[in-house]
């Protein structure tokens, strides 16, 4: 045999016999005969083992509750006392819940949850009482402080992370699933693929709970300009490259996988979790059999050495030994490009497993380790699975030493390189899905529900050819004869263009130019694709109905990204464009198709039955479409974004929205009590993810499809904190971006705008408004807090200033948010001018804005420069800071009283 000529690759592998030979020469030499039986068994000689195993930790984790009736999204996000505390878990069956909470906070060190092993278990009161904020801590003597550090830090954790995520997942629902994949991903983890049920062995591939997944990444077209492209996870065809160990090796997979996915310049990011890490050295208990992947997406920088590798590949990583999982592995060795095995022994057995792959066209490749394995039978059994898996020795890699990590990794990546540039296999997850149900693996997708609900879809989607054509001729309630009785409807209000006419005579003729409109509209029957939509949302089936809404998001969705072309400099973060206002508007309002438009043709339809009946042109008895509101407030209830303005028009469906309001009404009996935050801000300054990440909701976001009008989304309070906190639930308003900055102040759309910044601000006890510079602050946020002033009604005002930076900055000072502050007045006094009032207004005599207590700094989103950057750890831990004190400040009662729904349906009506 010839070396390899590769100094990776060790000694030369000899043909010469040594007293470990004796035994083997007597066996059958090629190894292929019944090598595909044993290779294909799935080892179950510890099924009742696997069983207790899933059961006590269940147990421990005080979730075995949920391992029937699973988690929801509306369970994780409920608010709590623990919302306001950033308390460390104190016994196991706090871990979940912290774990939960972290993630859907983008917290990037919730893999290194700890215990607080010296307070006494059974008494968590106690330790929640001794989480005092800083302020209110009576340090003492130093002895003291360090006897507190040491209490406090002291970590015990009898779980790895893995096997936490795995119970997570096995008692979380098909939607919050999903939701931490989203949250998972955007944290740069490794994301479950294939989930084991150590129990059943009925082990499951996520293909559903991975549908809401983003990658984003550069794309460079042959003989073309390089071009941004974002596509949905589960339907980018990558080359995939697998990594398994063999029995055992001495080689940490994950720790070896993070280091080849990162720049040799850098430390390795932890996409992976790893032996290594504080809280990973824990056995694993029911997280092997887990398959984990991540997409590397090359940037597209200029900055050499930057990407790793020229075009998007996903690295999967089976956990356990191929043996025990042959199932999953073989579901690897069937869709990867490379399937990298690290092992320090080759036995008989492994022999055999090896050779029951003989035949594939995938790469195989070896990773050895020549101080641990039994030297002489390894070379033996290398030098026969050469010719059987069509190996040559450039596919055997040896780690000389503890120093040749460095060498290993760049090795790897050049085969990794190599492989990209020569794979003819491409495939997606949908396509492992496929190749999942053949091997006996169950796909999440496959319910019942989740199918009816994907065929509803279809056949509203298909047909949608043309989304313009689409709005036009099938939802026809909009557009024009919506735009034409908003006008009117306002100019009823504002009676500017009267001219020479009596009030009351051109009243008359508005109301008839409204009547007129109405009835056109009452023409109409809702269409094909409306039935279907009204059908979906009508489902008794609640899981059926959550799927129907799922996959109408995502269908529209991925038909907006195939239809918009995207300028390379679109994917500049969060960052707002500040340039012409005509090319604003372009960027602002796309055309673009939604489920919020089918909301807002059920809402129209609504709308023109109720204003003929008042105008006395139909009878209460020949209404249709009553029973719209009753679904429009079910989705509420479930947690579902619904519109309270369209952004076209910014003029509120009034009812339509009082009818949803009066329905929640009458569902949750005894008035329940309301809070109403709302966020204001500029377009591009990352107020949907802060609401989002504040709160774990589901805003659309600027890096997705992106509505633009203003939504409303409800999320409750537990029972056990309503008392304290004063209210039942709390009502979360995303506004629509505003134009910023003193170009704005004029036409038609600011006046547009201060409608919608009036009402967002006018519903609230809190206003959270959100910009990057005092420059770029919205004046029409500024007019409408002028406005609601004459009104008596002033909300409690959260300055957020979010660092959009490519680079750090130092934290504000006190002098700094001073400065802001006083820039701040300036615009204020500028638009009370423009508004001519003569007492001069300024925003902190508005508001009674103290810098240090209303004023917040964000640091930027992303440690480090997307698509591969996490989200930084300073960004959750401002937001989460923020989430504390807006809490805080509801429960003492700073903030105007609760209002319930009656009242906010009064509000609607005046604002």
């Amino acid at each position: 045999m010839a070396s390899a000529g590769h100094s990776d690759l060790g000694e030369v592998v000899p043909e010469g016999k040594d007293s470990e030979t004796t035994q083997a020469e007597q066996e059958n030499t090629d190894g292929t005969e019944g090598a595909q039986e044993n290779g294909q068994a799935i080892v179950a000689d510890f099924l009742t083992e696997e069983r207790s195993r899933l059961q006590e930790t269940m147990l421990l984790l005080g979730l075995e509750t949920y391992c029937n009736r699973k988690l929801s999204l509306q369970d994780a996000r409920q608010i709590s006392f623990d919302s306001m505390k950033n308390w460390a878990p104190q016994v196991p069956s706090d871990l979940p819940w912290s774990f939960l909470r972290k993630l859907l906070a983008l917290n990037s060190e919730v893999r290194n949850t700890t215990l607080l092993s010296d307070l006494p278990q059974d008494d968590r009161t106690g330790e929640k009482e001794m989480q005092m904020d800083e302020q209110e801590i009576y340090w003492g003597t130093s002895e003291d402080i360090y006897s507190l550090t040491e209490l406090v830090t002291t970590p015990d954790v009898p779980l790895n992370p893995l096997d936490l995520l795995c119970a997570l997942l096995l008692c979380s629902d098909n939607f919050l699933q999903q939701e931490l994949l989203v949250k998972m991903s955007l944290c740069q983890f490794a994301l479950p693929v294939v989930l084991p049920d150590s129990e059943s062995q009925n082990h499951t591939f996520l293909l559903w709970a991975l549908r809401g997944v983003m990658r984003t990444w550069w794309w460079q077209s042959p003989g073309g300009p390089r071009t941004l492209r974002e596509e949905s996870l589960v339907l980018t065809r990558v080359p995939i490259i697998s990594f398994a160990r063999m029995d055992i090796s001495s080689h940490s997979k994950s720790h070896l996988l993070n280091a080849v996915m990162s720049p040799c310049h850098h430390q390795p990011h932890d996409y992976f979790c790893h032996r290594e890490m504080p809280s990973a050295a824990n056995a694993r208990e029911i997280a092997d059999g887990l398959v984990e992947m991540s997409w590397y997406s090359p940037g597209g920088s200029s900055k050499e050495n930057t990407d790793v590798f020229p075009e998007p590949v996903a690295f999967a990583n089976l956990r356990g030994e191929i043996g025990s999982h042959w199932q999953q592995f073989k579901l690897l060795t069937e869709m990867s490009s490379a399937v990298f095995i690290l092992t320090d022994n080759i036995g008989q057995k492994e022999y055999e497993l090896l050779c029951s792959l003989s035949g594939s066209t995938t790469r195989y490749y070896l990773i050895l380790s020549p101080y641990r394995g039994k030297r002489n039978a390894n070379l033996r059994f290398l030098n026969k699975l050469v010719s059987v898996l069509q190996m040559d020795y450039s596919h055997v890699l040896v780690k000389v030493s503890s120093t040749d990590s460095k060498r290993l990794v760049k090795r790897l990546q050049a085969i990794v390189v190599n492989v990209i540039k020569s794979a003819s296999r491409k495939v997606s997850l949908e396509d492992m899905a496929e190749t999942a149900r053949t091997l006996g693996l169950k796909v999440d997708e496959d319910c019942e529900e989740c199918q009816k609900a994907r065929e509803r879809v279809e056949k509203i989607t298909q047909d949608i050819k043309d989304v313009e054509l689409y709005k036009r001729e099938k939802l026809w309630l909009q557009g024009d004869p919506w735009r034409n009785i908003a006008q009117v409807e306002k100019e009823l209000c504002r009676l500017q263009r009267a001219g020479d006419s009596s009030p009351e005579k051109y009243k008359s003729e508005l109301r008839q130019r409204l009547l007129t409109l109405r009835m056109h509209q009452n023409r109409y029957e809702p269409g094909c694709g409306m039935q279907e939509f009204i059908k979906g949302i009508a489902n008794p089936s609640l899981v059926e109905k959550q799927f129907f809404l799922g996959w109408m998001k995502l269908k529209l969705e991925e038909m907006a990204r195939q239809s918009r072309r995207q300028p390379p400099e679109a994917f500049a973060t969060l960052g707002p464009k500040h340039s012409q206002p005509a090319e604003l508007s372009e960027q602002l309002w796309p055309a673009s198709l939604g489920v919020e438009h089918f909301l807002r043709e059920m809402g129209q339809f609504y709308e023109a039955e109720c204003y003929l009946v008042e105008a006395g042109k139909m009878a209460e008895s020949q209404k249709r479409f009553t029973h719209f509101v009753g679904l429009a407030s079910e989705l509420v209830l479930s947690g579902f974004p619904l519109e309270l303005m369209d952004r076209g028009t910014c003029c509120v469906p009034l009812r339509w929205v009082t009818g949803i309001l009066r329905e929640l009404h009458a569902r949750l009996e005894g008035r329940p009590r309301l809070l109403v935050l709302s966020v204001l801000g500029a377009e591009g300054t990352g107020k949907s993810t802060l609401l989002n990440t504040m709160f774990g909701l589901q805003f659309a976001t600027s890096r997705s499809y992106k509505p633009h009008g203003t939504f409303m989304q409800l999320i409750s309070v537990t029972e056990d904190f309503r008392q304290d906190l004063g209210c039942d639930f709390i009502l979360v308003i995303d506004s629509g971006g505003l134009t910023g900055g003193a170009t704005a102040a004029r036409g038609e759309r600011y006046e547009l705008e201060v409608s919608l910044a009036t009402l967002a601000m006018g519903l609230s006890n809190i206003t959270v408004v959100s910009m990057a510079e005092a420059k770029d602050t919205p004046l029409a946020a500024l007019h409408a807090f002028l406005k609601l002033e004459k009104l008596g009604h002033v909300p409690n005002c959260q300055l957020v200033s979010q660092d959009l930076s490519d680079g750090p900055v130092p934290r504000p000072n006190l002098r700094d948010r001073k400065q802001l502050l006083e820039q701040l007045n300036d615009l204020s006094k500028a638009v009370a001018e423009m508004e001519k009032q003569e007492k001069e207004r300024t925003l902190s005599k508005m508001v009674l804005c103290d810098p240090e207590k209303h004023i917040w700094h964000i640091p930027r989103l992303w440690h480090g420069v997307p698509p591969m950057a996490p989200v930084s750890l300073g960004y959750c831990e401002a937001v989460f800071e923020l989430k504390r004190c807006l809490l805080e400040n509801i429960r003492n009662g700073v903030c105007h009283q609760h209002r319930d729904i009656v009242h906010l349906v009064e509000l609607v009506g005046r604002l």
